[in-house]
């Protein structure tokens, strides 16, 4: 079958190609990536012979044909129908988004995460997550609390769209943005102004988070900023409800991170207890939603969280994959409007994203000229940024 081009929704006469497998940095996610993933996932847990022997499988199985589930349990019959269009085809030819999260999906079948016995529940990722909260990058983030009243919220904004580049460390020693810091050279399209005029506005924020560790320490850091602020406000943290995408936040993961947080120094410990009592509180909600590990774009996002997103006075998006699914995976020129191809959303809608991955939008057509010139590889290098707004 011929993938569909996709329109964008402000747009009706601008399409795009559906990103598949085949293009240069997709093809090395499946080609290099998951295979490494594999063998750490291999090495981390003390697996019986046959989740190894699945393990394996899934490891020979990206270089030949999909295959079916190997499992009947949770969410198989959902995927049994995503998955019917592309059975029997090369993983490199269907569309990227999809492949990557179905790679994922079979991971944790073969790892028995669904499946009724001792594995049932086992994060396969959960050594390599231990190591990260108990590693000393952490341990200095934790011990950067004690000068966090020197911040303000544009810093705190700038550490959640970095995570381990631009961290409540490195803002410490360099309070201020006025001037070009690694910070701010590296975006290339930047509505802060806009943004930070509304979020301490914002009485209902949902965030829906990307990775655990460096990266979900900052999301906590400002949740509660904009708690303390206001009463009245209420934040949304929406995770996924299973292991994903490697380091993807779990609520098994923001409560490891809080009781991480509470064995650091004491401003680590004031803010534990002030996140613990809104939780308490009603106000910080950890939610979690099916859709966050469906191959799906968020165009597809269905009823109850749409009605979510429309309520809140303002959704932020973190990370790479919630941008991919907010603009589509697709290859859209990166000079298209950014409220074009989010012109669906029910509400009002930020993206911080580092870039780690070739879809992109929104950006100044000098800008992207200077940044072709300078050589391949920039769009997944991880040194540029976007903090984007529209709605």
């Amino acid at each position: 079958m011929d993938l569909e081009p996709r329109t964008a929704p402000g747009d009706p006469g601008l399409t795009a190609s559906v990103i598949t497998g085949e293009s240069g940095f997709p093809r090395s996610v499946l080609r290099d990536r998951h295979p490494e993933l594999l063998a750490r996932v291999l090495d981390g847990v003390p697996w019986p012979p046959e989740v190894r022997l699945a393990l394996n499988g899934l490891a020979e199985e990206i270089e030949g044909p999909i295959l079916p589930l190997s499992d009947t349990y949770g969410d198989a019959a959902q995927w049994a129908e995503w998955a019917a269009p592309y059975l029997g085809r090369s993983w490199y030819e269907v569309p990227f988004l999809w492949a990557e999260n179905y790679f994922y999906r079979k991971l944790l079948g073969a790892t028995g995460w669904f499946a009724p016995g001792p594995w049932q529940g086992v994060d396969p990722f959960g050594p390599q997550k231990e190591a990260e909260l108990a590693g000393a990058a952490v341990r200095a983030e934790l011990e950067a609390l004690d000068g966090l009243a020197g911040l303000g919220l544009n810093e705190l904004l700038l550490a959640a769209l970095w995570g381990n580049r631009a961290d409540l460390g490195f803002q410490l020693q360099r309070p201020t943005v006025d001037d070009e810091t690694p910070a701010t050279s590296g975006l290339i399209a930047d509505d802060r102004a806009a943004l930070l005029a509304l979020l301490p506005r914002a009485d209902r924020l949902v965030l829906v988070t990307d990775n655990i560790g460096r990266e979900l320490l900052p999301d906590l850091v400002l949740a509660d900023r904009l708690l303390s602020a206001r009463p009245g406000t209420t934040v949304a943290l929406h995770v996924k409800p299973s292991p994903y995408f490697t380091s993807d936040a779990t609520p098994t993961d923001v409560l490891r991170t809080l009781r991480r947080m509470a064995e650091g120094p004491a401003a680590a410990v004031e803010m534990v207890e002030r996140l613990r009592d809104f939780i308490g509180e009603g106000r910080l909600a950890v939610v979690t939603h099916p859709f966050y590990v469906a191959p799906l774009t968020f165009a597809e996002a269905p009823a109850g969280l749409q009605k979510a997103y429309a309520e809140a006075d303002l959704t932020v998006l973190k990370g790479d994959l919630n941008y991919r699914r907010l603009v589509g995976d697709v290859e859209w020129p990166a000079t298209t409007p950014f409220a074009s191809v989010t012109a669906y959303w029910p509400g009002r809608v930020a993206a911080l994203r580092t870039l780690k991955s070739d879809v992109l939008v929104g950006v100044d057509a000098a800008r992207l000229a200077e940044l072709d010139a300078s050589g391949p590889g920039w769009r997944v290098s991880g040194e540029y940024a976007v903090v984007q707004l529209a709605g």
